[in-house]
């Protein structure tokens, strides 16, 4: 499904990079559950990092329930934005240079979860779409723990991708230059799990940890 553009959704400076498709909208959301959500506290804009994850047309992210960033968003206009960086594009001038890179801009107001059970639900979500299984492995969270945490939402129905998947894009007569260009990919890589110092003798990761990638 396609949405139609909004105004604040439309990409203006090279549309033609532009996506508003849900397939390629999801494809992102789920391969990078690391995000910024932008908000405004006391007529101050601010910017906080955290993790987010999608369940259908909506993405919630979580933190703490005194936490400056969630109260200013409940129930406020936010906008949230998750990028992957797919490469380094190098040019024959200066301003040619580039990077390749797929990103997610969603708008709209943020809810909270209040329903006990729902928001136990999405947290036992947020686990295992990381790690699979790993929910049921975990001792149970306390009452404490339970309330010091909030999680929000946002249904997506604003959103807007912008994506460079390309070489350097020179001035046609550049290209003739003795210059190296080309793109230097860049990924994310798992490395092998490291055991805490504190770990019981004999206990190995278990096969979600052995097999933890990005989507």
């Amino acid at each position: 499904m396609t949405q139609s553009p909004t105004e604040r959704t439309r990409v203006k400076r090279l549309a033609k990079r532009a996506h508003y498709d849900e397939a390629t909208i999801h494809a992102i959301l789920d391969a990078q559950p690391f995000c910024t959500v932008g908000y405004i506290f006391n007529g101050t804009p601010f910017v906080t990092p955290t993790m987010q994850w999608r369940e259908g047309n909506h993405i919630y992210w979580h933190g703490s329930s005194a936490s400056r960033a969630l109260e200013a968003s409940e129930g406020a206009e936010v906008c949230v934005n998750v990028t992957l960086y797919d490469g380094m594009v190098m040019a024959r001038s200066a301003f040619n240079h580039s990077v390749n890179y797929r990103s997610v801009m969603a708008f709209g107001r943020a809810f909270k979860i209040t329903d006990d059970v729902e928001k136990e639900q999405k947290m036992k979500n947020f686990v295992d779409l990381l790690y699979p299984g790993r929910w049921d492995m975990l001792r149970p969270m306390t009452k404490q723990e339970f309330k010091a945490t909030m999680i929000l939402g946002l249904e997506l129905s604003e959103v807007s991708v912008k994506v460079r998947a390309a070489g350097p894009g020179d001035d046609e007569e550049d290209f003739a230059l003795p210059i190296w260009a080309g793109v230097i990919p860049m990924h994310v890589q798992m490395e092998a799990a490291t055991d805490c110092p504190r770990l019981p003798a004999g206990l190995v990761p278990p096969a979600h940890v052995k097999a933890f990638k990005f989507g």
